[in-house]
């Protein structure tokens, strides 16, 4: 199963919010690449979470708990069929080990054409498989 990244603003809405709640819907994604990505969502897939702001860290891992559905507050579809802004519902699966902090990961080589390097004003982004790995092994996921 795919593994995505999501970002929060953590005095927005943080990992540790999650947490409590059980489970929320992800939303107010609007850029077309990321809005792709969180069509491709499955019920099962993986995602880390990363806080933006001052933090800028891998700090936990969630489950997308649905398919990927219309956003309530902002209704209708693509000429695909496919929710034009999709959301999805996701639940948490546990907290990183260790915080994965951004420069870690722009330091690595391996992660150099990673979309959270490359494309940072992306909001959700699939995470490949090898990236995946190294990832939950520095975050003790």
């Amino acid at each position: 199963m795919p593994t995505f990244l999501f970002k929060t603003e953590p005095t927005e809405y943080s990992f540790a919010d999650l947490d409590a709640e059980k489970h929320t819907t992800w939303t107010g994604v609007s850029n077309n690449a990321a809005l792709a990505a969180l069509r491709a969502c499955r019920k099962g897939d993986q995602v880390l979470i990363y806080h933006t702001g001052d933090q800028r860290s891998i700090v936990g891992l969630a489950k997308v708990t649905s398919a990927p559905k219309q956003d309530p507050d902002r209704p209708g579809l693509t000429a695909d069929g496919e929710p034009k802004f999709a959301v999805v519902d996701i639940a948490p699966v546990k907290p990183a080990r260790t915080l994965v902090a951004l420069a870690t990961i722009k330091a690595d080589k391996r992660f150099a054409k990673f979309a959270l390097v490359t494309q940072s004003r992306l909001s959700v982004m699939l995470v490949p498989p090898e990236l995946d790995a190294a990832l939950r092994e520095l975050a003790g996921l």
